[in-house]
């Protein structure tokens, strides 16, 4: 997962689009960058580690301009700790291009050999992206008649990328000397918003942005999201074009943005992360009673931050007693997105302190937003008998995720998977907890949908079944045998 902003304003961007970033950190840590465009020269920053820590001001008053965008990241392709991985990535023909991507391309095989045989074209790094940008300058290219670039000639090219990319994409770009490009796959799976803003001169500012929180942080109005397949190309000015450039687009949103990744007080797709996350509750709590007796249970807990939600709903639904018992050192990043087994499970302990006083003798239930390769919910378990704990119920706000995730998201092997080969009394046994109680799966789409126009959400990690439709079992072999992380 990644987090991706594009800014085209009427005043400097660099510290506009280093607040964003930090309004996005949730959404990777392993590197950051940022390009901004003076006219036609294109001016970048990028580093290992967060934002925070990443920029000094000799690298931010080096980032000239009024256009720019930024990215923060952690790997799901390319090697998690080398630099060079780090985006945007940039070509220097046509006129110049720097990009931005969220999302994992899964026809990188392909692309890598007709990038080489038949456009011509060379690249680094073995970065998703940086193929992807090829893709985007070659096509470009092709479509250019004459002294300038017209929208057209931009829109036709992102047509012919959608016909030979396949996966996941939200995509920024910026084109030296002609202003920024935003596109985003024809099933909508990674996120992508639109925002604008007046100046007292009755001028505007737009932003394209993971979240919604960065327009609104920034006093950005929701215009509303990208289309599924749709470009939006905004020139120096401010003008702004947009056409829908895909085939036969349909918006499968990534139910894992609404279970985990995204930040609750963001909106995606219309709907309410926040309050996707309390009707989340609102169902488990319903299976919960149906499965166990709830005189057995004497507090409800959250794992914090994303499960707090769905634990107040559960609670308040069952009428059982809410209480927080992990208090979270919020210095240490997210477990669940770092780079390796052995680093996540070390940092459990350090992210997380379990207070006795609420465990001592109680029997509890523990509601986190998912479970994954069960590292840090074995460690919870752990931590909360060691503080005194009677009986520990362990629940998930979301189904067992038994498939790897190929669209964006750091779960490319099945044998990581705690869920995938076992039942649920199997995966109890392995967590060590008492009673394990899962979300069903037409319940999280239930809950996650209900009252918004999408249809349909994207969840080949708990079913098995990719939208993009080429998901192949000998793919899914090759992305194990070939996973860096």
């Amino acid at each position: 997962m990644c987090g991706i902003v594009g800014i085209v304003s009427t005043e400097p961007v660099n510290q506009q689009i280093y607040d964003a970033l930090l309004l996005l950190q949730h959404r990777g840590q392993d590197s950051t960058g940022i390009a901004t465009t003076e006219g036609k020269h294109i001016h970048q920053f990028k580093t290992k580690g967060q934002v925070r820590e990443g920029y000094r001001t000799r690298d931010m008053r080096s980032l000239l301009g009024n256009i720019g965008l930024g990215h923060v990241r952690y790997a799901t392709a390319g090697a998690a700790k080398n630099e060079e991985e780090a985006q945007p990535f940039y070509v220097n023909a046509p006129y110049g291009i720097v990009l931005v991507h969220n999302g994992n391309l899964t026809n990188t095989r392909e692309l890598q050999d007709d990038l080489f045989r038949v456009d011509r074209r060379h690249v680094n790094t073995s970065s998703d992206t940086e193929l992807l940008l090829n893709v985007l300058a070659t096509e470009l290219q092709g479509q250019i008649s004459g002294l300038d670039l017209d929208p057209d000639q931009v829109f036709n090219a992102v047509a012919n990328v959608h016909k030979r990319v396949e996966g996941s994409y939200a995509v920024i770009a910026l084109v030296a000397g002609h202003g920024l490009l935003a596109f985003r796959d024809p099933f909508g799976i990674r996120p992508l918003i639109l925002g604008k803003r007046s100046d007292e001169f009755g001028k505007t500012d737009w932003v394209v942005a993971s979240e919604s929180l960065v327009l609104e942080s920034a006093g950005f109005e929701v215009v509303r999201d990208v289309e599924p397949g749709e470009a939006i190309y905004i020139t120096p000015d401010g003008e702004l074009y947009s056409r829908q450039c895909a085939e036969n687009p349909v918006l499968i949103p990534c139910s894992f943005e609404y279970v985990y990744l995204a930040r609750p007080d963001s909106i995606m797709n219309g709907i309410s992360v926040y309050e996707a996350r309390l009707r989340l509750g609102d169902r488990l709590a319903t299976t919960v009673a149906q499965h166990m007796p709830l005189g057995d249970i004497d507090v409800v807990m959250p794992i914090p931050d994303s499960s707090r939600p769905a634990a107040m709903q559960v609670a308040r639904k069952l009428g059982i007693e809410y209480r927080e018992g992990f208090f979270k050192n919020r210095y240490v990043g997210r477990t669940f997105i770092m780079p390796g087994q052995a680093e996540r499970k070390r940092s459990v302990r350090q992210k997380l302190n379990a207070m006795s006083a609420e465990f001592k003798g109680k029997n509890v239930l523990i509601v986190d937003d998912s479970i994954v390769r069960g590292t840090t919910s074995r460690e919870i378990v752990e931590m909360a008998r060691a503080a005194g704990a009677n009986k520990v119920t362990f629940t998930s706000a979301a189904p067992p995720v038994r498939y790897p995730h190929v669209y964006g998201i750091n779960m490319p092997s099945r044998t990581e998977l705690i869920a995938h080969g076992r039942k649920i009394p199997e995966i109890n046994t392995e967590l060590g907890s008492d009673y394990l109680i899962y979300q069903e799966v037409a319940d999280m789409q239930a809950a996650i949908l209900e009252g918004s126009n999408v249809s349909s959400l994207e969840m080949s990690c708990f079913t098995g079944e990719y939208v993009t439709g080429t998901v192949s079992p000998e793919y899914l072999a090759w992305v194990e045998a070939n996973q860096l992380s």
